[in-house]
């Protein structure tokens, strides 16, 4: 490896601990019982992987068909097993065939990229696991992200794709992070609606949920949900079956479909049969284990109902605490208590929202779900005043950084940017730092002194662009006709330091030109916001003419899982425009910024009166 990437490297993983976002491999658990009494962390819901019968049959495997997968199953690698455990899951579930894949994730990629395409609209919650939206991604159909349970938004973004040659829904049975559940039967209604298909993600509802543990979907079908608008379910191995691989669930023509295209499937090894082994064993087990899942799960509603949040739908809890150190913080101090509860933090869960995840199991003694639940009162009011042994500085919450973007140039970012510092500045009582900061400017006219004027004497910081040019043109464009290229890279590596300096603060972003312009011969903006996932505030244009640019906008930024939490349309207020953007836009919060007269920071003072823009510097 070079020096000068390894340099690199590590200077990234710095800024990254200094956010507080380092990991670690965890210690993994002892498997002694009274540790895994005391164990609330890992998928193991019903403590299979510990089970006897389990155990021995993935020992027969081994003896029988030997230790390796040896190839990819279209090669003649796998085993007899792996075809006598998708038919005794497709048995269990209800379906009509299944395909074993080595893990969750490559069934989800394989499924997902392999059914839908371009042309296509895929749909998908905001809070869907990675390895969903990665397979959206890979498809390369059209992507639109609808807020995390939100049935309204989910069929405003397919209203928008009737003309899609395909439409999908994805989810999960129960969310991983979140503990909740969607509304299943509400949704096959709604793919019934716009001829779309379901694809239901059950990584942590079958086994737990359902009848003989069918999990999520099976509770909706009983409840009148249609099958036919369901196009495949997703189920892991190596969570209440306790072993390993992921089966989707399906239709036998979707399993050969995915048997011949899903390049996840034709171009990996079989898992091994040790893996087979133990999945017929414990699906019998599992579609057996009443009385362990009601264990589970009165575990987690117990918890819950003691923080004093909604019960879960399944075995998962989530404690919310907000910063990074004060999930880190609470996990130690349990830790030391023998409580194994792992803090999760972003990127796995968005920013300010860091957690215990808490998973509960079969074999949590009520012992230990009483000393969690005392633990975890008793350090309540402790991590609200201290840091638990956290350095000070690492307590303090990262900075909050908004960026601006446009949909156009000369459109009113820099009023919006300097309306969100005087905000910050007006709001913050710790007296952290509030900066504006214009990483690439292009033409003589400076933004950045135009927002200090705008600004006027509220406590704002106004720092040094990272590039400077003078030709008024795409950021690209300017940067050639002076000699120069931008630095990408270093652009956002800035970008990552700034934020690290001002841990506590405000970062007001604002970007150049509109959301598609180049950076270099490479990328745009938005690939940059696609790497970086910033929290972003969208500036269009108000009146006619202007509803297809900010719409085509919109859909570009959720094609990259980008949401914006806030949309200002600037310009005489346009009713229809904003109506419209409303039902369709999929922003949670939309602003009108009609024409001040005069533009000064009196006027923005006066605007921001009238104006509440407080959801917007919340977790």
């Amino acid at each position: 490896m070079s020096s000068q990437l390894e340099s690199a490297l590590v200077a990234e993983m710095a800024r990254w601990e200094s956010a507080g976002l380092r990991r670690t491999l965890g210690e993994p658990r002892e498997a002694d019982e009274g540790s895994r009494a005391r164990e609330f962390t890992s998928n193991d819901y019903l403590g299979l992987s510990a089970h006897a019968d389990v155990i021995e049959g993935a020992r027969e495997a081994l003896a029988v068909h030997g230790a390796g997968g040896r190839a990819a199953r279209l090669l003649g690698g796998g085993c007899p097993l792996d075809e006598q455990v998708e038919r005794r899951v497709a048995d269990w579930l209800g379906g009509e065939a299944a395909l074993l894949f080595p893990t969750g994730y490559q069934a989800n990629l394989g499924l997902v990229s392999t059914l839908a395409g371009p042309g296509d609209l895929i749909v998908s919650d905001a809070l869907n696991h990675a390895s969903l939206i990665d397979a959206a991604r890979l498809s390369r159909a059209r992507v639109a992200v609808h807020r995390h349970l939100d049935l309204d938004h989910a069929r405003h973004v397919l209203a928008r794709g009737r003309g899609a040659r395909r439409r999908f829904i994805l989810t999960e049975g129960v969310f991983s992070m979140d503990g909740d559940a969607p509304d299943l039967l509400a949704l096959a209604a709604l793919c019934a609606e716009h001829d779309a298909h379901l694809i239901v993600d059950e990584a942590h509802s079958v086994g737990v949920i359902g009848k003989a543990g069918a999990g999520a979907w099976a509770m909706a079908e009983a409840a009148g949900a249609d099958p036919a608008r369901l196009c495949a379910r997703v189920v892991t191995g190596g969570k209440a079956l306790g072993a390993c691989g992921g089966l989707v669930v399906s239709s036998a023509a979707v399993r050969e479909h995915l048997l011949n295209r899903a390049r996840s499937f034709v171009f990996t090894t079989g898992v091994s049969p040790a893996v087979s082994g133990a999945l017929l064993a414990a699906v019998p087990r599992a579609v057996a284990g009443d009385a362990l899942r009601k264990r589970a799960v009165h575990h987690a509603h117990r918890i819950a109902q003691s923080l004093g949040i909604t019960v879960p739908a399944a075995a998962v809890v989530p404690h919310v605490v907000g910063e990074e150190w004060r999930a880190m913080a609470l996990s130690s101090s349990l830790a030391e208590d023998g409580l194994d509860v792992r803090a999760v933090r972003p990127p796995t869960v968005p920013p300010g929202s860091s957690r215990l995840r808490i998973a509960t199991h079969a074999h949590n003694s009520e012992a230990a779900v009483d000393e969690l639940i005392a633990a975890l009162a008793a350090t309540r009011g402790a991590v609200a005043t201290t840091t638990l042994g956290i350095d000070a500085a690492t307590a303090r919450r990262p900075c909050r950084v908004l960026t601006v973007v446009g949909t156009d140039t000369d459109i009113g970012k820099t009023v919006v940017s300097a309306l969100l510092a005087t905000a910050a500045a007006a709001r913050d009582e710790t007296n952290a730092a509030v900066a504006y900061w214009k990483p690439v400017q292009t033409g003589s006219d400076s933004d950045t002194e135009e927002a200090r004027r705008l600004v006027g004497d509220a406590a704002v910081s106004f720092l040094q662009p990272a590039h400077e040019f003078p030709l008024p043109a795409s950021p690209h464009e300017a940067a050639a006709a002076a000699g120069g290229a931008i630095d990408t890279d270093a652009v956002r590596s800035q970008w990552q330091d700034l934020a690290a300096e001002r841990a506590g603060g405000t970062l007001i972003v604002e970007l150049a030109g509109g959301l598609m312009v180049p950076w270099d011969e490479q990328r745009t903006q938005a690939d940059v916001l696609a790497a970086m996932r910033p929290e972003l505030v969208l500036v269009a244009r108000s009146g006619l003419g202007t509803l297809n640019h900010t719409l085509l906008t919109l859909e570009a930024l959720s094609a990259r899982s980008l949401v914006p939490r806030a949309l200002f349309l600037v310009g005489e207020p346009h009713r229809s425009n904003r109506e419209t953007l409303a039902r369709l836009g999929g922003v949670a919060q939309l602003y009108e910024l009609e024409p001040l007269h005069p533009l000064d920071a009196e006027a923005l003072v006066a605007w921001l009166v009238e104006h509440d823009l407080s959801p917007l510097f919340e977790a």
